[in-house]
């Protein structure tokens, strides 16, 4: 028997505590965050793409070709951190139509150039040293941690205020915060897809050209708050 009235006694208590935490007055809300920032740097990857008829060739025209472009990079002063081989690949390719097997041959470079005046005349180099393929142009900003640590306090300041602005006409005021969740998605930078001319046009155009359009770059921060209503 009293086993039995320790048992209900337990289940009271807990059906009390479960009701008391349900009666908590509470608000959720989400707030946004959003940063814009002007691109200071550039992340850069090429190709240097080699065809013949016998690999061992090909691969020796594709490594000579790529000896050059680093010296290149090199004259330029990047730090060596700044660049490094990607990817390197040698592929039989077979002609269906002449009957015959092809090689082709191809490094992949990745480049960050950290100040952007340097672009144009880098990827003249690049391509003049034997560079035929720029895969793409991804531009960035030198303090994203900082950026985006801005983005996610300019978010709560929006949760906050939101939760103040629904509860100012009943005569509450927003307590602490019970939970936050972060819903922001990764920031990925969108690639630039780029084309370049012949170095034929390039060399017929003596004066200087401006060939960047960076614009900006918006990082957000999304959160989901629960604050308690006092």
């Amino acid at each position: 028997m009293k086993r039995v009235i320790v048992f209900l006694a337990v289940m009271f208590m807990t059906l009390s505590y479960g009701q008391e935490i349900k009666q908590v007055p509470q608000i959720s809300v989400s707030g946004e965050g959003k940063v814009k920032v002007i691109p200071d740097q550039a992340t850069v990857s090429v190709s240097i793409e080699t065809k013949g008829n016998v690999a061992k060739e090909v691969k020796k025209e594709n490594d000579e070709k790529t000896e050059a472009v680093l010296k290149l990079i090199k004259k330029m002063n990047l730090a060596p951190a700044d660049y490094r081989t990607q990817r390197v690949s040698l592929n039989p390719q077979y002609d269906y139509e002449k009957k015959k097997t092809l090689y082709n041959a191809t490094q992949t470079i990745e480049i960050t150039v950290r100040d952007l005046n340097k672009y144009d005349e880098l990827m003249e180099g690049l391509v003049s040293q034997g560079v035929n393929r720029i895969d793409n142009v991804v531009f960035q900003s030198s303090k994203m941690a900082q950026y985006e640590s801005d983005a996610r306090k300019l978010a709560m300041k929006e949760a906050k205020h939101k939760a103040e602005d629904y509860v100012s006409v009943l005569g509450q005021k927003v307590g602490k915060a019970m939970t936050i969740s972060d819903n922001t998605q990764s920031y990925t930078p969108e690639p630039v897809y780029a084309r370049f001319k012949t170095m034929t046009a390039m060399e017929s155009d003596s004066a200087p050209r401006e060939t960047l359009a960076v614009g900006e770059i918006t990082i957000i921060a999304n959160v989901s708050v629960n604050f308690i209503l006092e």
